[in-house]
This record gives C-alpha cells, sequence and structure tokens, in this order.
C-alpha cells in the first residue's frame, strides 16, 4: 500500500489541491507556510541560543546583535523543518500526530514546500554572514545540512539510535549564540551544547513512547518501537544522570557562580525525580495513562528554560 493509497479521510488529493488551492485565503497560505516552519519548535532553539550571548557578553549583549541572530536562526530552522517535512511527507500522511501539516492536507505543493525551504537555507546563511559574522553562519548551514540529510534522510528510518545523533543539529544554537558575540569558541559553550545533547534524548523518547505506534505504523524505529518500555526508561535515567552532571559543570570551570548553580541543582533534581518515577512505573508494567510519560516531556521544556534563563541572570549576579 503507498502513501498515497493510504491518505487519511479529509487529505486533498493532487487534482483537488491544484483546483482549490487558488481559493484559498491568502491569510491561510501565509499560515501554511509559516506552519512548515515548526514555531514552536525554534521558540525553544532561541530560548537556548539568546541566554548563551548574555553568557558569553558577561552582561547584556548588542541589542541588534541579538536581534539579527534570533532573526537568522528563524530562518535558517525554518528552512531545515520545511525541508524535514518534504521530505517526510510520505509517513507525515500516515501519522495522526501528522496529518496535518501542510504538504499532507495540499495547502502547500510538495515542490513549494522545497523551493521555501531551499530558499530560507539561502537566505539564513547570507543573513549571518552579512550581519553576524561568518562562523556563525557556517555553524547555521552545518546545522541545517545535519538536520536534513544526516537526521531525517540517513538515520530516522535506519536506527533507533536517530534521535540521539540527529540530535546534534538542535545541540547548535548554543554554539551559534556563542560565537554570534565573540566570534569563537570556548568551552562554556561546548558544556552546553553538551547539556542539549544529553537532554535531546529524554526529551523526546517520552514522547514517542506516547505515539509510538504511530511510528510503528510508518516504519520509523524509534527506540519505544523496537524496545520496551523498561528499556526506554532505563535510558532516559540514563541520559538524564549525565545531562545533570554536564550541567554542573560550568561553575567550577569559572563561567557561572552560585546562581546558576542553584537553578542546575533544583531544577536537574526534579528532573530526575521524574526521570525516576518514569522508570518505576515502567517496571511495575504501566502503560498508556498510567505510564504518565508526558509529564517528563513536559518538565523537560520546563528544565531547559529554567535552566538556560539562569545562564543569562548569572552574569549580573556575581
Amino acid at each position: 500500500m503507498t502513501a498515497v493509497e493510504s491518505r487519511p479521510p479529509g487529505v486533498l488529493g493532487a487534482s483537488s489541491t491544484s483546483s482549490s488551492r487558488g481559493q484559498r485565503p491568502i491569510g491561510a497560505r501565509v499560515k501554511a507556510f509559516v506552519a512548515l516552519t515548526k514555531p514552536r519548535i525554534i521558540e525553544l532553539l532561541l530560548i537556548t541560543t539568546v541566554p548563551v550571548m548574555f553568557l558569553a557578553e558577561q552582561g547584556v549583549p548588542d541589542l541588534w546583535l541579538v536581534l539579527a541572530t534570533c532573526v537568522g536562526g528563524y530562518l535558517s530552522a525554518g528552512g531545515a523543518n520545511a525541508l524535514n517535512m518534504y521530505i517526510d511527507r510520505d509517513i507525515d500522511a500516515l501519522m495522526e500526530r501528522t496529518s496535518q501539516r501542510p504538504l499532507v492536507t495540499g495547502m502547500v505543493t510538495p515542490r513549494e514546500g522545497l523551493v521555501f525551504g531551499l530558499a530560507l537555507a539561502v537566505i539564513s546563511t547570507a543573513w549571518f554572514g552579512v550581519l553576524v559574522n561568518w562562523l556563525s553562519a557556517w555553524l547555521s548551514l552545518g546545522a541545517l545540512l545535519f538536520y536534513v540529510v544526516v537526521y531525517t534522510m540517513i538515520l530516522k528510518r535506519r536506527t533507533s539510535q536517530n534521535i540521539v545523533w540527529g540530535g546534534i543539529a538542535g545541540c547548535m544554537p548554543v554554539l551559534i549564540g556563542w560565537s554570534a558575540v565573540t566570534n569563537s569558541m570556548s568551552w562554556a559553550a561546548v558544556i552546553l551544547f553538551l547539556v542539549i545533547f544529553f537532554w535531546t534524548p529524554p526529551h523526546y523518547w517520552p514522547l514517542s513512547m506516547k505515539v509510538k505506534e504511530d511510528y510503528a505504523r510508518v516504519g520509523v524505529p524509534m527506540l519505544p518501537v523496537v524496545a520496551s518500555n523498561k528499556v526506554v526508561a532505563r535510558q532516559i535515567v540514563l541520559y538524564s544522570w549525565v545531562m545533570v552532571a554536564v550541567s554542573l559543570m560550568l561553575t567550577p570551570l569559572g563561567y557561572t557562580g552560585w546562581f546558576y548553580t542553584s537553578v542546575a541543582l533544583v531544577t536537574g533534581g526534579w528532573w530526575l525525580w521524574e526521570a525516576h518515577a518514569l522508570q518505576t512505573r515502567a517496571k511495575n508494567g504501566a502503560t498508556g495513562g498510567k505510564l504518565k510519560e508526558m509529564r517528563l516531556f513536559h518538565w523537560s521544556i520546563t528544565y531547559v528554560s529554567l535552566l538556560f534563563v539562569a545562564v543569562a541572570v548569572d552574569p549580573f549576579l556575581r
């Protein structure tokens, strides 16, 4: 059965799409192109970019530079997300969670999605190079190519370690934020890069546990599809401990002070509590709603937000 034959009810066919697309309100079309950039994911990326700029500056960075970096980051990540949707449109049509994406419903054609994603890739690279610096430009382009080629095209449909190594693309905004201010790298940026690297799997695996039937249906081997809840929960706990330990390395190396350390200890401790609670429920055979996997998923977003806010505030309290 092909993706076209398996199209969910309500998804427009190619012929009906081409005839009706011109009748769509311009506002709906604009909204569809914005949806291609996955704005909610980009919000999270910017949360890890701007605070690092404060840390690199050890105070308030140039606000025009912050704005230019945020706009460039949005354009770059938006291009990567649009190209991801272009490549994954076949499986997106079969997954309940993604069945209303613009390339599936026909609000945007595959050709339009491809051109849009490539255009954002080119514009974002030039934007960074001209308005920020070329180190940041190459880092942003590298993140885009890693997400589109390495994660989406190579890893996602082939290995259960897809989100582990594919998550490197999501770590790059940390390096971009630092390089935007200093036009260089430092161990502080590397440590925060590693925090996001070890944060990504235990952030995403709980969501994958929730929707693993969707991934199984389309043959994407996310870890919860190919392993039991016990195994996944054990991996979540392992990555969580490493993540918290890495987050505490900034202070002994002299990059942060008491405020960041306090926030990292409290938020990290709560994260570990939730991770171990999830593991306990998995060991007891809990499934579905009783597994409460989304508690850790939602907390993971709060955790990274609070931790990076502390990164930005800490220089003012030292």
